[in-house]
C-alpha cells in the first residue's frame, strides 16, 4: 500500500516566528486518521524565522531526529550538550526519562527542517544527544543511513526499532530499496517523485506498507529523507 498524504492537506500552524506543517496529529492540530504511522508519532516540516526558535521544553520517552534542509539549528540541553547541526546534516535526542532542551536558529537567515519522533523503545533510558555531519555527495543516487537502533552501524544512534535514511536523486534517475512488507516506511521528497509507479509532489507525505521493493523514480531534482519503522 502507497498511500499519499497531499502537502495541501497537512496539518498547519504559523506562529509569525514558526511556520509548521504537520503529516500527524499534534498540538492543536487532530486527525484521527493520523495519528502516527507505525512507531513514527510525529513529523513536522517546520519553517524558523531567521534569530528565533523554541525556547526551553521538556520531554520524556521519546527519540526525537531533527534533520536540517536549510539553515542551521542550534540545540542546548539540560544535559550540559550543546551543538550546531547545518543542512544536510542530523541531530537526535533520546529523551529517556526526561531531558530538557532548547532548539534556536541563531542564523541571519530563515532555518527548514523536519522534526520527526518515534515511539521509544526503551522506555525509562538515560537521556542522550548527538549529531553527525552528512555530505551530501554520499548520498547521490543512494540512500545513506542517518540513524538507527543499531548502535554499530557507524550512524548516529536512537533507542527504536528504526532507520532514519537520505538520498539525492536527480531528474530521470532512479533509486531502489529492499522494503520489509510488515515494517511502516514513511518518505518525504522536495522534489516531484514516482513511488513504484505512484506520483507524488514536492514535501508530500508517502505512507507505505505491504511491499517488498521500492523504485524511486526522480521527476524533478530531490532530497529525500525516509523512515523504516516496525
Amino acid at each position: 500500500m502507497i498511500d499519499i498524504r497531499p502537502f495541501a492537506s497537512l496539518g498547519h500552524a504559523d506562529h509569525g516566528w514558526l511556520d509548521a506543517r504537520h503529516h500527524f496529529s499534534f498540538a492543536s492540530y487532530h486527525d484521527p486518521k493520523r495519528m502516527g504511522w507505525g512507531r513514527i508519532r510525529v513529523w513536522n516540516d517546520d519553517r524558523i524565522a531567521a534569530q528565533n526558535g523554541f525556547p526551553p521544553h521538556p520531554h520524556r520517552d521519546m527519540e526525537i531526529v531533527t534533520y536540517v534542509r536549510t539553515g542551521a539549528i542550534t540545540h542546548q540541553d539540560s544535559l550540559g550538550n550543546k551543538g550546531r547541526t547545518g543542512a544536510g546534516d542530523v541531530q537526535v535526542m533520546s529523551a529517556g526519562t526526561g531531558v530538557t532542551h532548547a532548539e534556536y536558529n541563531l542564523e541571519d537567515e530563515q532555518t527548514t527542517l523536519f522534526q520527526i519522533w518515534i515511539e521509544s523503545e526503551l522506555p525509562g533510558a538515560s537521556p542522550a544527544w548527538g549529531a553527525m555531519p552528512f555530505p551530501k555527495d554520499n548520498r547521490d543516487g543512494n540512500f545513506q543511513l542517518l540513524a538507527s537502533g543499531n548502535p554499530d552501524d557507524g550512524a548516529l544512534s536512537i533507542n527504536a526499532d528504526a532507520r532514519i535514511l537520505g538520498a539525492s536523486l536527480s531528474a530521470g534517475k532512479a533509486i531502489e530499496l529492499d522494503a520489509d512488507p510488515n515494517r511502516h516506511l514513511y518518505l518525504v521528497p522536495s522534489g516531484k517523485i514516482r513511488v513504484n509507479g505512484v506520483a507524488a509532489a514536492a514535501r508530500d507525505g508517502v505512507a507505505i506498507t505491504g511491499e517488498s521493493t521500492l523504485r524511486i523514480e526522480g521527476i524533478e531534482d530531490s532530497e529525500l529523507v525516509l523512515v523504516d519503522a516496525r
